[in-house]
């Protein structure tokens, strides 16, 4: 049996063709350099890359047979937060932890110890399930990884 194997990526908007797969992976799971992955359809495919890489929501896998795969964020537990945005993301940020910046609300990956905090400084924070796909790096990193990376 024949193992595709994907070894390229394409940027969401750059794809030369159709995707004719889909695979929804987590935040976390979206980097990655080597790993077996299952599509939507349950056909596996082993990722191969030659660095370890942050995936989009959008991008595409390039299969060794030509094929492009979809990648789609998954739903995860999340916190929906709303008040005095810029206060709560300094204080978000300051905990070096990955925040979704929107105009009208933060979305941070579920945690009670944060959601603790958010709402004593006066933040509305609500449990939800929906994509995670928070801020880049600031160096063009595509992870915020803290002070010891």
């Amino acid at each position: 049996m024949t193992f595709a194997v994907a070894r390229k990526i394409h940027a969401t908007g750059r794809w030369p063709r159709l995707a004719t797969g889909r695979v929804v992976l987590g935040y976390d799971e979206r980097f990655l350099r080597r790993k077996r992955l299952v599509m939507a359809s349950g056909e596996g495919f082993l990722v191969d890359l030659a660095e370890t890489t942050n995936l989009l929501a959008g991008d595409a896998f390039e299969l060794t047979d030509g094929r492009l795969v979809e990648i789609a964020a998954a739903d995860e537990a999340v916190l929906v937060i709303k008040g005095d945005l810029v206060r709560l993301a300094w204080h978000i940020g300051n905990r070096h932890t990955p925040c979704q910046i929107e105009p009208d609300r933060l979305v941070i990956r579920a945690d009670h110890v944060l959601a603790d905090m958010l709402r004593g400084l006066g933040a509305t924070v609500t449990e939800g399930q929906a994509p995670f796909t928070p801020e880049g790096g600031a160096y063009g990193m595509g992870r915020t990884m803290g002070h010891a990376h």
